[in-house]
């Protein structure tokens, strides 16, 4: 019997890349050839972590509006609304199509299929472009794209992390907004540009598994300064 099958492909727009879709055993994967599995269905700690705190600062906040960069396994999207009363609003940007898809399918049942509650809307493309159409639109941002500060993958998500990215960012938070950026490792230099873009910053490590093992994730917690 095959350790795992191919279920599907799919190219990463701006790059040479491609995801590869897996089912395993015991879990899906999306991998890239080369760089190994980037997220799976069995190990989704520090995901549900990003939601259920940013969901934490802002749960005073009457039907919230919140947006999170990148769909994945849909982990962060189904914690947050699970976290949020009914009249919130959750739009995620997902910026390769067939990830949107695969998520509509067998890929969404680990998650419990968040892309049909009703709050949660979809936007294919850019989350960049996104936050640069929608001033003071988002109670909270969730960033989930790529490694973090340190784009590996599509080098266009570097410009999240620059003070121009940072500042459109700030743009798009109401005032004491919050933006929650996960990343795979700390990086000093990022704490330091959201300090000077204005923001509050907080930085938290949380763990991948459930039950508290293995590496430890990052996630900045920076508030909006009115």
């Amino acid at each position: 019997m095959p350790r795992s099958t191919l279920l599907a492909t799919a190219s990463i727009p701006d790059t040479d890349e491609e995801l590869k879709l897996h089912a395993h055993a015991d879990r899906f994967a999306i991998s890239i050839a080369g760089r190994g599995e980037l997220m799976n269905t069995r190990v989704h700690g520090s995901e549900i972590a990003l939601a259920r705190l940013t969901c934490r600062q802002i749960a005073n906040r009457d039907a919230p509006r919140l947006l999170v960069g990148g769909l994945g396994m849909g982990f962060t999207l189904a914690a947050a609304l699970a976290a949020l009363g009914p009249g919130a609003r959750v739009v995620v940007a997902e910026l390769v199509p067939e990830v949107v898809e695969w998520n509509r399918g067998l890929v969404g049942e680990p998650s419990g299929h968040p892309l049909k509650d009703p709050r949660c809307e979809v936007f294919v493309g850019d989350v960049a472009q996104l936050m640069r159409e929608a001033p003071e639109s988002f109670d909270a941002i969730m960033m989930d794209v790529d490694n973090g500060p340190e784009a590996l993958i599509r080098m266009q998500n570097d410009w999240l992390y620059s003070a121009a990215g940072l500042a459109a960012t700030r743009r798009a938070l109401k005032p004491n907004g919050v933006l929650a950026v996960w990343s795979a490792a700390p990086d000093r230099r990022f704490t330091a540009r959201l300090e000077k873009s204005g923001f509050a910053v907080n930085l938290q490590t949380v763990r991948p598994h459930r039950k508290g093992r293995g590496a430890r994730h990052c996630i900045w917690f920076a508030e909006r300064k009115v």
